[in-house]
């Protein structure tokens, strides 16, 4: 098979359909639109979501709960996770993707209690619960809150 030889699937492809070429053509004149109206009409047609003055299904259904833009979301880790590190190493967050164990760190790395931690490490984050805070401790480490 050569490049010229190339050709696209049997029916995959179809014709341009050129309208406003002239009345031969089958599709001059009102160029498949129809006679007149909203339609017709350059930029015509209704928005979407637009019922025909009927109040729309985006305000008849009732709106529910409430989405706080200020609140803070924080990147997860678990004190097991922390066991990828060697003795004596300080854990940032940046270290955490380095590590990939973090995608991003979104507003800041909060850690949590669940698992057993081995190594004595310093920990850097934004906020620790109180379980983390206390193995990470019992294992000879520091948690600092940055």
């Amino acid at each position: 098979m050569k490049l010229h030889e190339l050709k696209p699937a049997e029916g995959s492809t179809r014709v341009r359909r050129r309208v406003g070429r002239g009345l031969g053509s089958g599709m001059g004149k009102q160029s498949t639109r129809g006679a007149k109206g909203q339609n017709a009409r350059s930029g015509g047609g209704v928005r979407p979501g637009f019922e025909g003055g009927q109040m729309p299904l985006y305000r008849r259904l009732p709106k529910r709960g409430f989405k706080n833009v200020l609140a803070k979301q924080y990147a997860e880790v678990n004190v097991e996770q922390l066991n990828a590190f060697e003795n004596g190493e300080t854990v940032t967050p940046a270290s955490l993707i380095e590590k990939g164990i973090l995608k991003n760190v979104l507003d800041g790395v909060r850690v949590l209690g669940n698992g057993e931690l081995t190594k004595s490490l310093t920990v850097e984050a934004q906020g620790f619960t109180k379980s983390a805070q206390q193995k990470i401790e019992a294992a000879g480490g520091k948690a600092e809150v940055k």
